[in-house]
């Protein structure tokens, strides 16, 4: 059987649940009895590789010119979402390492030198180099909680500091 013609007996098959729900009363019910259409159509889509599932539902998209969105996933669980969404539904990867930056010594330009000191035990004439070049990294690669403190003490100070 090919891809078009297993796409095109799914669509019959899921017509002719749809008109069979509707010629029962019993539309937007879930039922435990399903007939053997039904069960058989359950049965197709799960022998489907993820592939052939996305070209499905675009097939059955396009054909019905419905989304797929919302209520197929609900409908189809977890496990089709992301496929039913072109696969965007990865998950967003959270970043570990952050750069933190002067991005103005403000007027207090001699308590921030002090505190860029005492978090980066920087010499005197160093500390004081970065600050006055600001826009300047105090941190590279400092983690959350660190970065969080770093910025704390320095605008305490009287320095705008930035995250990245």
């Amino acid at each position: 059987m090919s891809a078009q013609a297993g796409v095109e007996e799914k669509n019959q098959e899921t017509k002719g649940q749809v008109e069979e729900s509707r010629s029962s009363g019993a539309q937007g019910k879930a039922s435990t009895n399903l007939s053997t259409k039904v069960q058989q159509l359950i049965k197709e889509v799960e022998s489907l590789t993820v592939i052939e599932l996305a070209g499905l539902v675009k097939a059955l998209e396009e054909k019905f010119g419905v989304s797929a969105q919302a209520s197929f996933a609900v409908a189809a669980g977890p496990a089709l979402s992301g496929a039913a969404q072109g696969g965007a539904a990865q998950p967003a990867e959270e970043k570990t390492a952050f750069q933190v930056i002067l991005a103005n010594a403000g007027d207090k330009k001699i308590q921030v030198i002090k505190e860029i000191r005492t978090v980066t035990n920087l010499g005197l004439k160093e500390a004081k180099d970065l600050v006055e070049s600001a826009p300047k990294v105090i941190k590279d690669n400092a983690t959350k909680e660190e970065a969080e403190k770093i910025k704390a003490s320095v605008e305490a100070a009287g320095g705008k500091v930035e995250i990245k």
